[in-house]
Order: C-alpha cells, then sequence, then structure tokens
C-alpha cells in the first residue's frame, strides 16, 4: 500500500497542529518526524517533547527518523512520548542489531536508515527483523534538497532483496520527493514516501490538503501501472 509519510520538517511549526490535519485531510497516513541533533547531520530539530504534543492532538502514527549519533540513548524517550516508529542511521550505529532490537523491545516498529553512498548489503543481517528501510535520496540535514538519482537502483535492490528472502518490509524514500519525482521511486518499489516541501511548501492550509491528494493520486497510479503489468 502506497503511503504519505508527510515531514513536519517543511510545515509551519508556529501552527503545527493544523499543518497536521490539513495533510491528513489530503489524504497523508503516516507523521514523518525528522529528529537532528547538530552532530550527525548540521541541523537541530524536534524532539521527544514535540512528538508528546502532537500525539495530543492526533492519532496518526508518527515515523520518527534519528539522526542522532546516539540513538541508544533516546529510544526510550521518543517510545514513551508515542513514536510509533523509530528509524535509525546504519552509519551511527556501532551495534545496529543490537539498537533494532532496543527499539522493538520497547514495542515500537524497528526501521534502519542508509545515506546515499550506503550500499544497501550492509543491511542484508538486520532486514529480517526490520519495519522499514529508509533510503535517503538526498544528504541528509535539511529540507528542499534536490532528488539523487542513485536513490532509484537501490530501491530496486531493496524490493529484489524483499521478494528473494520472502520478507514484507516497507521501503521508504526521503528527500526531494515531490509530484515529479515520485512516480520513479514507487516504480522501483517504494511504498513510504516521505514529503516536505512539496506538500507544506505553500504555507496555506488549503494548498497543503490539494498538495498532498494530489501527491498520492501520482503514486498510487504509478502503483497501479505496475499492478496491470
Amino acid at each position: 500500500m502506497i503511503e504519505l509519510a508527510f515531514s513536519i520538517l517543511a510545515s509551519d511549526f508556529a501552527y503545527l497542529a493544523d499543518e497536521v490535519a490539513a495533510a491528513e485531510r489530503g489524504g497523508g497516513t503516516i507523521i514523518h518526524v525528522d529528529v537532528m541533533d547538530g552532530h550527525f547531520v548540521p541541523n537541530i530539530t524536534f524532539g521527544p517533547p514535540v512528538v508528546k504534543a502532537l500525539r495530543a492532538v492526533t492519532k496518526l502514527p508518527m515515523d520518527c527518523h534519528l539522526m542522532i549519533e546516539n540513538p541508544d540513548a533516546f529510544i526510550e524517550d521518543f517510545a514513551k512520548a508515542g513514536a510509533e516508529m523509530i528509524g535509525v542511521h546504519q552509519e551511527v550505529c556501532r551495534h545496529l542489531h543490537r539498537t533494532l532490537q532496543l527499539i522493538a523491545d520497547h514495542k515500537v516498529k524497528p526501521g534502519v536508515v542508509i545515506n546515499p553512498a550506503t550500499p544497501v548489503e550492509t543491511l542484508i543481517e538486520v532486514l529480517p527483523m526490520v519495519h522499514h528501510v529508509l533510503v535517503m535520496s538526498v544528504n541528509p540535514g535539511f529540507g528542499g534538497q534536490k532528488f539523487l538519482p542513485l536513490a532509484i537502483d537501490k530501491i530496486a535492490h531493496l524490493a529484489e532483496l524483499r521478494a528473494e528472502m520472502g520478507l514484507n518490509f516497507r521501503i521508504e524514500v526521503d528527500g526531494g520527493i515531490a509530484h515529479d519525482t515520485v512516480t520513479s521511486v514507487v516504480q522501483a518499489g517504494a511504498d513510504m514516501l516521505v514529503a516536505g516541501s512539496a506538500i507544506f511548501a505553500s504555507g496555506d492550509r488549503a494548498q497543503t490538503e490539494r498538495n498532498a491528494r494530489e501527491f498520492l493520486e501520482i503514486a498510487r497510479a504509478a502503483a497501479s501501472g505496475l499492478a496491470g503489468d
């Protein structure tokens, strides 16, 4: 199933609850929370208090993407705040299997993330234990970057591995995903689509709703085309 995981990094923080509601009305089903610490990536964003505040105003699942140097120290906090999914970077986890197990132990769906320069092969041993694999199609740290086409082959590779290994993990993609790039990533095998600027850039919540709806129409048309092949 194709899902829109709308990234609140691109939203108007002063009206965060309203922004989330507009994206949900447009068909968004997952709130993507980009957590940055200023060390692993050159930016600082959200923490567990924001997740807790959102949990009080929405029932949508929250997908917390931890772009931080020591994720193990914060997994419990994000789980208690209300995260349903937590993704950690392969590049920062010294003991990746242990970190993913820690997420699962807190009754949260574990995900693993890879940067543009990280090969898919580094994940093969942990694929059976993850809920989702997030392929970064930009270098992490800032919203509004241009999509890197090298992500297409990585998504396709993951889709092949998923079929060969008999697994059902979701394939998520994040970075430069917009109305003009979503078809290619869906055709490659992605089914959780992170979009921020493409949804929220106008600053108008009626337009946000339309953006989300149009985005999903394009994505689902691409998926339907695959089903018909």
